[in-house]
């Protein structure tokens, strides 16, 4: 497994209240097999190939959703800069075996993510493929105080869309106020982006949280989203077109929300 490039996206699992049902809609979405985990965790597989983890939560307060991970060499430092730039650690680092270690924090806005140092475990050993993580973006109300964060935290440099709209895998219209993140010593863009921010407008319930929003590469956009709601799971945006492909957003049988992309034909 490749060590990941500093502040990367380099994991993601779900919590969820009834772990089997999640085997088996995922199972069914992405062709997903699965192998256990310490405790109640299950490790998801898309050709033999790490892609992510099932996890069953351990106190039902917990939100019902997906979470990213960004890979970190010094996750003590990566603590202490968030709470220097007014974000917040909820778990502090802890040790997963010979895995690696993690922790978790939200951003200024109050979008939760992980940091994970790396030990034997790297993270995803396939992304941009069907079945596989591709991209991930946050979701806020407060874009100011959270650009800067990520910017300070992470070493993230910063590309605005362009009139075109181009540039962000998660927006269709041209205008958008979205910010792509490229990883530092790269040049910002389209290219390099390995993530990024969108607003939180007017149009949705002020009780929305900030959030993060996670998409995986699927063959068939418009299959996904109908094998979605035969699984029991809810269109949450149908499936539409935008510069990178076309993509819809949806929730799993439990209220999960997630995002898949289908590639443009090359």
């Amino acid at each position: 497994m490749a060590a990941f490039a500093q502040s990367a996206p380099c994991w993601v699992d779900v919590q969820l209240p009834d772990l089997e049902a999640g085997k088996r809609f995922y199972g069914e979405l992405f062709g997903w097999t699965f192998r256990a985990g310490d405790g109640p965790y299950a490790d998801a597989l898309s050709g033999g190939a790490l892609v992510a983890a099932l996890a069953a939560k351990q106190d039902g307060r917990m939100p019902t959703a997906w979470g990213v991970y960004f890979a970190t060499d010094d996750i003590t430092a990566s603590v202490a800069r968030i709470r220097e730039h007014g974000g917040q650690v909820i778990t502090d680092p802890v040790r997963a075996g010979r895995s690696g270690v993690l922790a978790q924090a939200a951003d200024p806005g109050g979008a939760v993510f992980g940091l994970w140092q790396a030990g034997e475990r790297k993270g995803f050993q396939k992304q941009n493929e069907p079945g596989s993580f591709c991209w991930t973006e946050v979701y806020t109300r407060q874009k100011d105080r959270v650009d800067a964060f990520y910017e300070e935290v992470f070493g993230f440099r910063s590309a605005e869309l362009d009139e075109s709209g181009t540039g962000d895998p998660g927006t269709a219209e041209s205008g958008v106020d979205f910010r792509m993140w490229s990883p530092a010593g790269t040049e910002p863009g389209p290219d390099t982006a390995v993530g990024g921010r969108s607003v939180i407008t007017d149009a949705f319930p002020a009780e929305m949280p900030s959030y993060f929003l996670t998409y995986f590469t699927v063959a068939d956009c418009d299959a996904s989203a109908e094998t979605v709601k035969r699984l029991g799971g809810r269109v949450s945006e149908p499936p539409f077109d935008i510069p990178y492909g076309r993509m819809a957003v949806l929730q799993d049988d439990q209220g999960a929300v997630f995002a898949v992309l289908q590639p443009p034909v090359s």
